[in-house]
């Protein structure tokens, strides 16, 4: 995102704030959209990490859904072992 800075101090100039001041303001401006805005980078690494969290999630779910069916074969054998 770029950010013009000139034309933002013109149009606080314009307004009556003093140039020195309307200069402060949008340099900190910039800074602060700098310091907060993800990058395509930022983005790309934020998926990479989704996704490889997402990976576990599933294998997790995988094993204790497996687990639970077994658990409950045992179950259901031996209710019949017992009844």
């Amino acid at each position: 995102m770029i950010f013009d800075t000139h034309a933002f101090v013109k149009k606080l100039v314009v307004a009556g704030m003093p140039e020195a001041q309307a200069e402060v303001i949008a340099n900190e401006q910039t800074r602060l959209i700098d310091e907060n805005l993800a990058t395509k980078h930022d983005l790309k690494q934020l998926e990479m990490a989704m996704r490889h969290d997402l990976k576990q999630l599933e294998q997790s779910m995988t094993i204790r859904t497996g687990a639970m069916i077994f658990a409950l074969g045992g179950f259901m054998a031996a209710i019949k072992f017992f009844a």
